[in-house]
């Protein structure tokens, strides 16, 4: 399926849902193709999409105070005293 900027703009359920099909859509401006959108391999049993890590990661992941997650995101939650 082709399918203008515009398109996407306006008709962006429509789109989606021929790429739920299985359909890969071309996205065209101004009559060149600029991209793609291709539907997603189906999950796997045993993805975690969806589910919440218990574990931070990234620039978090070695900072003793998050050992336990939980409890630091309580803690800098909590009102002011």
């Amino acid at each position: 399926m082709i399918a203008t900027a515009r398109d996407l703009r306006f008709h962006t359920k429509e789109i989606l849902e021929a790429v739920l099909r299985g359909e890969e859509v071309i996205i065209t401006y101004r009559g060149k193709p600029r991209a793609r959108i291709l539907p997603i391999e189906p999950i796997r049993a045993g993805d975690n999409l969806g589910e919440e890590p218990d574990d931070l990661f990234g620039m978090w992941k070695d900072y003793d105070e998050t050992a336990d997650v939980e409890n630091y995101v309580r803690s800098i939650r909590r009102g002011r005293r």
